[in-house]
């Protein structure tokens, strides 16, 4: 089958679910191809960061491939970009899971544990793992032309995950998702960068949803 939509580069640093995400572009006409190329990043029409696991090894695995500054030039650049899971965290400016770790700093934040998220008077399990709502946030009346274009207030998008993001500008957040008595920011949008601490590839015809709308993005910059 040939794919008509730009070449993605879905960035390969040992710890994500590469080929689902790779499956989830196919599925929406997205040439997608996964690198750990430097030219390939660099030249590629829009790059997907997807990630699961710790955030110190990520970041080190980043350094080891010289792709650091490479993530860097390319949120820069105006292209589409797109951060999953863990790569929504390694957007960020550091992280305090098992220690303070320097993040990616595309995106003003910290990477926070979750607490002891609680739902009266039961300990919620931390990580979160399953099904859970996003909602717009407070600045956020609509999401339209964004990457949620198209979704439901109140939408089921599958989370794995045990640290949130916290930007430090709020007002970036597209959706909030609440566990137990905790309420986090779920997906956010900063020009050319997206990113949600959701697995889209893993949340069925609404997940790919969003998939559908980075490729629109992609058109708009061709």
């Amino acid at each position: 089958m040939n794919y008509l939509a730009p070449k993605v580069a879905i960035v390969d640093f040992g710890l994500g679910n590469l080929y689902s995400v790779q499956h989830a572009c196919r599925h929406v006409n997205l040439d997608a191809e996964i690198t750990t190329s430097r030219d390939a990043i660099l030249n590629a029409n829009a790059v997907i960061l997807p990630g699961v696991g710790a955030y110190a090894d990520a970041m080190n695995a980043l350094h080891r491939l010289d792709l650091v500054t490479v993530l860097r030039e390319f949120a820069a650049c105006g292209k589409p970009f797109l951060g999953v899971c863990l790569g929504m965290q390694l957007l960020m400016t550091e992280s305090q899971e098992f220690g303070r770790s320097e993040g990616l700093d595309i995106i003003k934040g910290s990477v926070i544990p979750f607490g002891e998220p609680r739902e009266g008077d039961r300990k919620l399990k931390v990580p979160q793992i399953g099904w859970n709502q996003i909602h717009a946030s407070e600045n956020t009346i609509k999401w339209d032309n964004t990457i949620l274009n198209g979704l439901s207030q109140d939408e089921y998008m599958y989370f794995v995950h045990s640290f949130v993001v916290a930007p430090e500008n709020p007002g970036i957040a597209l959706s909030m998702t609440g566990y137990g008595d905790v309420s986090f920011c779920s997906s956010l949008q900063v020009g050319n960068i997206f990113a949600c601490q959701f697995h889209p590839e893993r949340s069925g015809k609404k997940g790919l949803q969003i998939y559908q709308n980075f490729a629109a993005f992609l058109d708009k910059v061709e």
